[in-house]
């Protein structure tokens, strides 16, 4: 963070983060250094977050500890099944970035495959589009885990 802040980059990003206490400290050092900061939690099958704290909790927990500091929050590296009505409504106009898995497996199934799952293109760009419509502020798109080009394109072509 230090060499962004000294390349006096827009902004800086994490992303797959799992517990509100790595993105706190991330957060209170990127606002020591003046840094621009985003960051995107990783949620599970059932949309919470790896500890179980569901996103809600998570990220009221992250913008007390921090003063708001945060421009934008995003979610990622899970099917948009996984998270896309569980978006916490308090929170829709402070989601700016989505990064959804093609896949619909559990983190777990993942690392155990031994061939890429790379969903269905065609439905990923249309759940993909469903959830982006209560996204009034969504200024970073794209795939995570198994996504590539045709899933892109396939977000383009809803409408994202």
């Amino acid at each position: 963070m230090e060499t962004f802040a000294e390349e006096d980059v827009d902004i800086a990003s994490a992303f797959t983060i799992t517990h509100p206490g790595e993105a706190i400290g991330m957060v209170n050092r990127a606002r020591d250094l003046g840094l621009p900061f985003t960051l995107s939690f990783t949620v599970e099958t059932d949309g919470r977050l790896p500890t179980g704290q569901d996103l809600d909790c998570a990220l009221s927990e992250v913008e007390a500890a921090t003063g708001g500091y945060v421009r934008y929050y995003g979610v990622n590296c899970a099917h948009p099944e996984h998270f896309g009505e569980q978006l916490p409504s308090r929170w829709l106009n402070r989601i700016g970035v989505v990064r959804p898995n093609a896949s619909r497996r559990s983190h777990a199934e993942l690392d155990e495959a031994t061939e890429l799952d790379d969903g269905d293109p065609q439905e990923f760009g249309a759940l993909y589009a469903e959830m982006a419509e209560k996204l009034p502020r969504l200024r970073v798109v794209g795939g995570c885990c198994g996504s590539d080009m045709r899933h892109i394109k396939a977000l383009i072509a809803a409408g994202v």
